[in-house]
């Protein structure tokens, strides 16, 4: 894909990481809504604790986010990936085995950070890897993780129903996540020592743009979480089974994906991003009003503009966080940074709606809070412009290490890959 010093197949075993890395980080989140009934009823869960089961996940990805850039200069991407790959997976299996509230919480939280070290460490890895078509595979990794969604959300019930309950809804997902560590120690360069040190990241969150890109990230995936968390659960309120209210989930994810992949395609076409950032937020308006007022109309019509909305505005974001800078390292610690705050935004939303919810019955409440915050987030895009990038985050740096990266020398078939940004 990029430079001649690497031949397709390398290129296209580090795109199937990629791939299969994406489509683990989001199953144990989703695959909780339609399950939600029969873990409060085996567990002891609560509203509020079922709540935890985000919250917690998302809080570990955004601490672990801030702690990024430094893992990253201490132990290597690759390592650091290898080992969250293996967290996830024995994470998903011990779900199996659980019988306490307290132990699925545990369990989220193992969950949460290996997703963290993962969301960290890529975004920079592609700017590296890919400097010639960053928008297009960072939609391809954003289509995964939304592609991820909805099979967590559409396997976790069926897979519950025919492996005699919830645990094995949750469970298979180590099986992908095994798949996925196989690929990244094939594929994945060794790392190298040019990574960004801790004065930059500390510069960048002197910054008032970094905190900015926090907020923006934050209010969205809010409105993500939120909706993973209780999309499912609130159509079970309207009388849906636990399959039927999945479904809606996964297709609201698979939206999610499409939207991912094809709209930084489009808005690639301009440096500008704004006017398809605006498009994407005005859809997850339409989509919160929606279920705020008509949610049985056209349900399926409404979550498929929500997800479309949600999903492009991802892919989106990370985007215009890597334009910010041009090298690819301290690109993917600001990129890394940004999801870090955001992150931690994002988590507290579905536990405040599920307060809302306590104290009026309904989730109504909580889908109002999100159309306000789109609309907020759209403000505040106003001042994103690619002619502010420079001057928001100070000077160039003097050296790029984007033509460092086909000087590494990884094992198996990565060597091939480790080429590929060379210009």
């Amino acid at each position: 894909m990029e430079g001649s010093c690497a031949p397709a197949s390398g290129r296209l075993l580090l795109l199937a990481a990629i791939v299969m890395v994406g489509l683990n980080l989001r199953p144990f989140i989703t695959g909780i809504g339609p399950l939600a009934s029969d873990i409060g009823a085996e567990t002891g869960l609560g509203l509020q604790g079922i709540a935890l089961l985000t919250l917690v996940p998302m809080l570990l990805m955004g601490v672990l986010a801030f702690a990024g850039p430094s893992l990253q200069a201490r132990t290597g991407a690759r390592r650091s990936i290898i080992v969250a790959l293996v967290v996830l997976a024995l994470a998903s299996f011990l779900r199996l085995f659980v019988s306490a509230g307290w132990q699925m919480v545990a369990t989220g939280a193992l969950l949460g950070l290996g997703a963290a070290v993962v969301q960290a460490m890529f975004p920079g890895l592609i700017k590296r890897y890919f400097p010639r078509h960053v928008g297009v595979v960072m939609g391809l990794y954003s289509a995964m993780l939304m592609g991820g969604g909805a099979l967590g959300a559409q396997l976790a019930p069926l897979v519950a129903t025919a492996g005699g309950g919830w645990r094995a809804g949750l469970g298979w997902m180590a099986l992908p996540a095994l798949l996925a560590l196989w690929l990244v120690m094939r594929s994945l360069p060794k790392d190298t020592q040019d990574e960004v040190g801790a004065n930059t990241t500390a510069a960048f969150l002197r910054r008032p743009r970094t905190w900015l890109l926090m907020a923006c990230f934050g209010l969205v995936n809010g409105g993500y979480s939120t909706v993973v968390a209780w999309l499912a659960p609130f159509y079970r309120d309207l009388g849906w089974t636990a399959a039927a209210s999945g479904s809606l989930l996964a297709v609201m994810s698979v939206c999610q994906a499409v939207a991912a992949l094809a709209i930084p395609v489009l808005a690639g076409r301009r440096k500008d991003r704004r006017p398809w950032l605006w498009l994407t937020l005005a859809m997850q308006g339409f989509g919160f009003a929606a279920l705020a007022l008509q949610p049985e109309v056209a349900p399926l019509l409404w979550v498929a503009v929500l997800g479309a909305g949600l999903g492009g505005c991802f892919a989106l974001s990370m985007i215009v966080a890597l334009d910010h800078l041009p090298d690819p390292v301290e690109a993917g610690a600001l990129s890394a940074l940004m999801q870090g705050g955001g992150f931690l935004l994002a988590a507290l939303p579905p536990w405040i709606v599920a307060i809302l919810h306590d104290l009026t019955g309904s989730f109504t409440v909580g889908w109002v809070l999100h159309l306000c915050c789109a609309a907020s987030v759209a403000i505040l895009y106003w001042r994103v412009s690619p002619a502010s990038y420079a001057r928001a985050m100070g000077p160039a740096t003097p050296k790029s290490r984007t033509d460092a990266t086909c000087a590494a020398t990884p094992s198996h078939s990565s060597s091939a890959v480790s080429s590929t940004a060379s210009n």
